[in-house]
């Protein structure tokens, strides 16, 4: 899945990370990056610095589909901890207020839980990457700067209440894109009357993707000792991305005309929406798009060499 040149090699695929704790999503990025000695590549949405999980990276041309990761549900792990907010809403923020827990029973807590279900509004945290007037919140949140934020819709699919001891609980969320856990968490513990921040919180699952796919920094490393090949083995093709998304094979004049950007008629089709297409040799060569016409129109090609 890569070539070499001058610049770094031509990468291709998907890697599907175990993001370790205490470094941030673009500089484990960039890490792997080096590791590969990869031309090109982008992760498809942050994890915190101290959260850890699935972080799919992508590299050469699989980063032109990471909106389709981008814009996926996710799957998250979050222990909680009640009567304690800190300026982050996780554990590596400063404390800022410390509240008694009133006596809470795991049927009033996961009544709590049950109410952030479905679609909700969220006012997305300070520190978060979010622009603002073309500057990242973070950036005024460390200047010591709060401002305005107006609440964006996301969507909780399910919430469950894993654990509840005291002043601690547990949760899986499966939530939408742009849902900020910790500021559902924060959420929960402002209904509480007590607040709540999050002490660890881990990713184990993005569209299709789980976390019993996830490969450690560790064995990237190893892998590493054994040469390009070895390394190039651990990633997934680029159309795992777009798995779920109903497949056209196309014969040789058929896909000419759509590698040159010319929508054409394929028999037995869908009659609408996004397809995965394939050339005679089954190799992937992009989407298309099913016009009204019933034609398939190229939408976004991967430009691969030769075998």
């Amino acid at each position: 899945m890569g070539r070499n040149n001058r610049f770094g090699r031509d990468v291709h695929g998907v890697l599907l990370l175990d993001k370790p704790q205490g470094i941030t999503s673009n500089d484990v990025l960039q890490k792997v990056k080096r590791i590969f000695n990869a031309k090109k590549a982008g992760h498809t949405g942050s994890l915190d610095k101290p959260a850890t999980g699935l972080l799919p990276l992508c590299f050469g041309e699989a980063t032109k589909f990471t909106t389709y990761l981008l814009n996926a549900d996710k799957l998250y792990m979050a222990k909680c901890k009640l009567g304690v907010t800190t300026t982050t809403g996780d554990q590596a923020g400063d404390v800022t207020a410390q509240l008694d827990v009133p006596r809470l029973s795991h049927r009033k807590l996961q009544s709590v839980i049950d109410s952030f279900r479905g679609d909700i509004q969220q006012v997305p945290p300070m520190y978060s990457a979010i622009k603002q007037n073309g500057q990242r919140l973070y950036e005024l949140a460390y200047q010591g700067k709060e401002v305005e934020r107006p609440a964006r819709a996301v969507t909780i699919y399910d919430i469950e209440l894993v654990s509840f001891n005291e002043d601690e609980f547990e949760i899986n969320v499966h939530c939408s894109k742009g849902t900020y856990i910790r500021t559902l968490v924060e959420d929960i513990g402002n209904k509480i009357g007590c607040g709540a921040h999050i002490t660890r919180l881990y990713r184990n699952g993005v569209s299709k993707f789980t976390s019993d796919q996830m490969v450690s920094m560790e064995t990237i490393l190893e892998r590493a000792n054994h040469g390009n090949e070895a390394l190039d083995d651990l990633l997934l093709p680029i159309d795992s991305i777009i798995g779920d998304m109903p497949q056209v094979t196309l014969n040789g004049a058929i896909t000419r005309y759509i590698e040159n950007g010319q929508p054409v008629m394929v028999p037995q089709a869908p009659t609408e929406g996004y397809l995965r297409i394939y050339n005679e040799n089954h190799d992937f060569i992009g989407i298309g798009e099913v016009l009204d016409d019933g034609r398939v129109a190229p939408k976004r090609l991967v430009n691969l060499p030769s075998a």
